[in-house]
C-alpha cells in the first residue's frame, strides 16, 4: 500500500483537504456529492504505482471546510478549486478524472485552464439539462429536495435512486453510495460523512448541479483530449443517458468503463486498469 500524504489547500471562502498518494504525473480525481476523497480510495490506490493520485473533499463536504455561513454552490466555482489545487501539487498539465457531480467540475475546469490538462475522463457527468425530457429532470430535482425537508436524508436518497434508475441507498445496485462486502471501519466513517454532508448537499449542491448546462462548445474546441464514459453496466440510467447526450453533442462516442454509475468503488482495480489505458490512448 502505497503512503498517503494529507494537507490542506486554503482557497478563497475555504480550506480544501486533500490527499497525495503514489509516483508519476498528477491525476487528479474529482468526486461527485456528497461523497469526498474515500470514494476513491480503491481506485486511488490501484493506480498509485504510475501516477501521483490526488483527491480532496469539496468544499463544504467533509473536511473541506466553509470561512463563512453555506450558500448555494456554483460549479465555476468548485472548477476554481480544481485549479487552485492542481497549481499547488504541480506546474505540468495533468490527467483529471471526474465523477458524478465532480465530472461537470473537471469539464468547466477544462474550459478555463485547458493549459492544466493533459487529458480528461469525465464518468456520467449528469447534465440532464442536455436531455430531451429536460422539463421532466428540472421538476425532478425540485422534488427530491422537497423529499429532504420533508422527510430527510433516506427518503430523498431512496427517491432519487429510484428516479435516475440507480437504486436507493440501501436496496441500489452499485452506486455511488454503496461498496461491495462489509464495509471496514474507514468506509463506515466515509459513509458517516457522506450522511453528515447531506444537509449542505440537498440545500446548497444537488439543485444549481442539477441545472447546470456544461459549456459544450468550450469542451469542443479545448486542445486536451477529452473523454465522455459510462458504465459498461449502466445501460437505462439517466446519468449514463444525460453522458451519451453530452457526447453526442460533442460529436463522439461513450466509451466504456466497468461497473454502472459507481464502479470506480465497487471494482477499482478493473477500473484503474480501463481508466489507465484511456489516459494513455492505448
Amino acid at each position: 500500500m502505497s503512503a498517503t500524504k494529507t494537507d490542506t489547500l486554503q482557497v478563497p471562502g475555504a480550506s480544501l483537504y486533500y490527499e497525495v498518494r503514489g509516483d508519476g504525473p498528477v491525476l487528479l480525481l474529482i468526486p461527485g456529492a456528497p461523497g469526498d476523497a474515500a470514494m476513491f480510495g480503491g481506485l486511488a490506490e490501484a493506480l498509485s504505482d504510475r501516477y501521483t493520485v490526488v483527491t480532496y473533499d469539496a468544499r463544504g463536504l467533509s473536511r473541506s471546510t466553509l470561512d463563512g455561513p453555506a450558500e448555494d454552490q456554483r460549479i465555476e466555482v468548485h472548477a476554481d478549486d480544481a485549479h487552485r489545487l492542481l497549481s499547488a501539487v504541480t506546474s505540468e498539465p495533468a490527467y483529471v478524472f471526474g465523477a458524478s457531480g465532480g465530472a461537470l467540475v473537471a469539464l468547466d475546469l477544462l474550459t478555463r485552464h485547458p493549459e492544466q490538462v493533459r487529458a480528461l475522463v469525465a464518468h456520467e457527468p449528469p447534465a440532464v439539462v442536455l436531455l430531451p425530457d429536460a422539463d421532466h429532470w428540472a421538476a425532478f430535482t425540485q422534488e427530491i429536495s422537497d423529499i429532504y425537508a420533508a422527510a430527510g436524508w433516506g427518503a430523498a436518497m431512496g427517491r432519487f435512486g429510484e428516479g435516475m434508475g440507480l437504486g436507493g441507498p440501501e436496496e441500489g445496485d452499485g452506486g455511488e453510495w454503496e461498496q461491495q462486502g462489509e464495509p471496514d471501519p474507514e468506509m463506515l466513517a466515509a459513509m458517516a460523512r457522506f450522511e453528515a454532508n447531506a444537509d449542505f448537499f440537498f440545500k446548497h449542491v444537488w439543485s444549481s448541479f442539477m441545472s447546470h448546462t456544461p459549456d459544450v462548445e468550450g469542451v469542443r474546441s479545448a486542445e486536451p483530449r477529452v473523454v465522455i464514459a459510462g458504465g459498461d453496466a449502466s445501460d437505462g440510467q439517466v446519468p449514463r443517458k444525460a453522458a451519451a447526450a453530452l457526447a453526442d453533442r460533442l460529436g463522439t462516442g461513450i466509451v466504456d468503463v466497468p461497473g454502472d454509475h459507481g464502479g470506480f468503488t465497487t471494482q477499482p482495480d478493473a477500473f484503474a486498469e480501463t481508466l489507465h489505458k484511456i489516459l494513455q490512448n492505448d
